[in-house]
């Protein structure tokens, strides 16, 4: 099984960038465990603050992986091109969000990408891409 997750803009400052919101851990950190936890899996990570390059590599990956996890960030509440490259893939996408979106700002109540993807966690910290992975591992 291969599982690609995708971060997009200022996520590559997770363990920094407001710890409050966002936790102290190393996204690194997490993604080692979910390795050793799931041997298995044939893992895969992209991170960029762009969005042209999170279209491409969805692009790329969207026919052939067994899953894609997006925390596409803010692009999350703007981006109709991202939604419609998820529209276009055929690989089950999962939408995740570290924060509770739902307990933020209003703008973060909408998501252009939610009603392409096969589901959404959001609020369980870098949890939440555990729990999209358990999700891929079932289905």
């Amino acid at each position: 099984m291969k599982i690609i997750i995708i971060n997009g803009p200022n996520l590559n400052l997770l363990g920094t960038r407001e710890p409050g919101i966002y936790g102290s851990s190393n996204f690194d950190n997490y993604y080692q465990l979910w390795k050793e936890k799931y041997p298995s899996v044939s893992f895969e990570y992209f991170q960029s603050n762009h969005e042209g390059q999170l279209i491409d590599k969805l692009h790329a990956d969207g026919f052939s992986a067994d899953g894609i996890i997006l925390n596409a960030g803010a692009y999350t509440h703007t981006s109709l091109a991202l939604a419609d490259a998820i529209a276009a893939i055929t690989s089950p996408v999962i939408e995740v969000h570290i924060s509770n979106v739902y307990a933020r700002e209003a703008f973060r109540h909408h998501s252009y990408l939610a009603k392409n993807c096969k589901g959404v966690i959001c609020g369980f910290g870098l949890d939440s891409y555990r729990l999209a992975i358990e999700y891929l591992l079932a289905i």
